[in-house]
């Protein structure tokens, strides 16, 4: 099975299943010398836990995170650093239910035909859990950019119809760390967590928008034709389970725009050239122009619901109903902010490595 490594020089390669003995990465490509420990992980791997809050799944699993290979005294030592996370609150038996009878919304049935076989237990190698390996590369990818002064933060903007107010981006990191819904405005918040636990108290779920920015960003990151910074942005985003749509900037808006209203106008500021507008997310020609990279990703509401649904048995290939009996969450908004923060800075990494911003030998 191909398409389990992401990037060209900073490489990670992620592995395991829901319910099989252990999840994890490799990340090869990461210069000698980063300071990196498995407390730095666990850190970023808490806040996609599950079982944290009312909001999550009930699945008891505390994740921890055990490093294996690449780091010496405390600092990465230029080898492919392993990391695993075991499995230790897998409950199959909701599952047998479902074997043959693919679950509306879900890649089973697409999974089934491709392979022949598919590990039905809690969606298998296709399951949310898998971002554990996500998180584990994009832990290293941060810290990365961190010795560059370089931050990359994720937060919920809206879920289902409930739209969050802006924030000033200085804030957002703080102030989305203060509810579970990981949402800068306290007020859309509260609401966002009556519509998850309302569609959670149906027995069904809701979706919604989280936004990623990248601030400190250098300039001319990205090629200009193919391996385009925002191609590559955007595709990992949609490389996250469950996200159906991704915008850059002023994004669809720009259909109904004209150019003179979304031209990004250049102005001196001290001895940096900026932009007085940023419609074009920090993004032109495929490159970076140094304004703050703004991506916003569509995440549709958990597809494993608990009201009754429609579906097939391929194994008597007749139509047949299942209702679907594991530990889900109503909305997965939350727990893929880590997961978008990852995604995207190791996209940021991969490209800053290729651009000469990172040796990729050892950190100086």
């Amino acid at each position: 099975m191909a398409g389990n490594t992401t990037g060209k020089i900073f490489a990670v390669t992620t592995f395991g299943s829901s319910h099989g003995r252990a999840l994890g990465a490799v990340v090869d490509g990461c210069p000698a010398g980063l300071e990196l420990k498995e407390e730095d992980i666990q850190i970023e791997l808490n806040k996609r836990r599950p079982g944290t809050s009312k909001l999550t799944t009930p699945r008891d699993e505390t994740d921890q995170v055990e490093i294996l290979s690449g780091v010496f005294e405390g600092k990465t030592d230029g080898t492919p650093i392993a990391a695993v996370v075991y499995n230790k609150d897998a409950d199959s038996s909701a599952y047998q239910n479902l074997i043959n009878k693919p679950r509306p919304g879900h890649g089973d049935y697409c999974w089934i035909s491709r392979y022949g076989t598919y590990d039905y237990r809690g969606g298998g190698r296709g399951s949310g859990r898998n971002t554990i390996g996500h998180v584990i590369g994009g832990t290293v990818a941060k810290k990365l950019l961190e010795t560059l002064d370089i931050k990359v933060v994720a937060h919920v903007t809206q879920v289902g119809e409930v739209k969050a107010n802006p924030v000033n981006i200085n804030l957002i990191e703080e102030y989305s760390q203060n509810n579970a819904v990981r949402c800068a405005d306290a007020r859309a918040a509260e609401k966002m967590e009556e519509a998850i636990l309302e569609a959670k108290s149906k027995g069904d779920s809701v979706g919604g928008v989280v936004e990623t920015i990248v601030l400190g960003a250098p300039v001319g990151l990205g090629e200009p034709v193919f391996d385009k910074l925002d191609a590559d942005l955007a595709k990992a985003l949609m490389n996250i389970g469950s996200v159906k749509g991704v915008e850059i900037g002023f994004g669809f808006k720009v259909a109904e725009s004209t150019g003179y209203g979304i031209n990004d106008e250049f102005y001196m500021e001290k001895d940096e050239v900026r932009t007085t507008t940023n419609t074009s997310g920090g993004i032109l020609g495929g490159m970076s122009n140094g304004m703050p990279i703004l991506l916003r990703m569509a995440v549709k509401p958990t597809p494993s619901i608990s009201m009754v649904q429609k579906t097939v048995d391929l194994e008597k290939m007749e139509d047949t109903e299942i209702q679907i009996k594991g530990r889900h969450d109503p909305c997965i908004c939350p727990r893929v902010v880590p997961v978008a923060e990852a995604a995207v800075a190791m996209v940021m990494v991969d490209h800053m490595i290729r651009s000469g911003f990172i040796n990729p030998c050892q950190i100086k």
